[in-house]
């Protein structure tokens, strides 16, 4: 008997592996995904699930398991999860694939689900500036940096990554600077190109916005403070917040901030 699947789940920013809580964090996460079993089509994870993510080629960092098994049960239950490498795990790739049966992409995806035209990104990167970490970011993701790294050892690659990542988090931009980038480079352009929504992660600070036209802006939020996912349904959106023992929050949307409208 098929059992209907009405809801599209997106997730982001959960930095497994950091922290001393991060335990804790992965139970709360584990328990959210047992709950999509029944009620997901898919599930999109937009970067950044673990702090750090590199995959050798007889080695992959531990700690994961109970995540990874919890994703591989919501594969095996015959939904779709679909990860893009965000700016802590982009090396992501063929374990993930292979093993946990995800699918697995290093760039934005567009995708239509319930009538609504998504466009989904980790969210780093956009618009002017910045050129110090692009070119690092080019540097990194390039083959020969891969196989270089490689050559270390993992018991000093993966520390050494992990000191790498919590300097990362710790060097961010306001939400003011992430929504003026965003709104104009990477909203206003998906707009125009006829997507009536746009999901990002990276930003941590969860947010919904909604235009008079019912064109949304969602950012996911984070798994380290916010505890936040977007649900898809009947082409609705919402930003909630999960709760351990009772119904989650539901975020409300609201309009542009003034002067950050991507028609601007």
């Amino acid at each position: 008997m098929n059992i209907p699947r009405p809801s599209v789940f997106l997730i982001s920013d959960a930095h497994l592996g950091s922290g001393p809580d991060s335990d804790q964090r992965c139970a709360r996460l584990v328990s959210l995904l047992d709950g999509f079993r029944e009620h997901a089509s898919h599930l999109y994870i937009l970067g950044d699930l673990f702090d750090f993510w590199f995959e050798y080629r007889h080695a992959v960092p531990k700690g994961h398991f109970r995540i990874l098994r919890a994703l591989a049960d919501l594969v095996d239950a015959g939904v779709q999860v679909v990860y893009l490498g965000g700016n802590h795990d982009f090396w992501c790739g063929s374990y993930l694939e292979r093993e946990v049966g995800l699918e697995v992409h290093q760039h934005p995806i567009r995708v239509e689900h319930q009538g609504r035209r998504l466009l989904l990104a980790h969210g780093d990167g956009i618009g002017p500036g910045d050129l110090g970490y692009r070119l690092l970011k080019r540097i990194l993701r390039h083959p020969l940096a891969i196989a270089g790294y490689r050559m270390l050892h993992p018991d000093l690659g993966i520390p050494l990554a992990h000191r790498v990542s919590g300097t990362s988090r710790r060097h961010t931009k306001g939400r003011t600077f992430y929504l003026r980038q965003m709104s104009r480079y990477l909203v206003a352009p998906a707009f125009a190109e006829g997507h009536d929504a746009v999901i990002v992660g990276h930003v941590h600070d969860p947010q919904h916005l909604r235009d008079d036209r019912n064109r949304e802006f969602l950012i996911v939020g984070d798994w380290l403070e916010f505890f936040t996912y977007v649900r898809l349904e009947e082409g609705r959106f919402t930003l909630e917040q999960f709760r351990d023992t009772e119904a989650p929050t539901v975020l409300p949307a609201t309009p542009w901030p003034d002067g950050l409208e991507p028609d601007s």
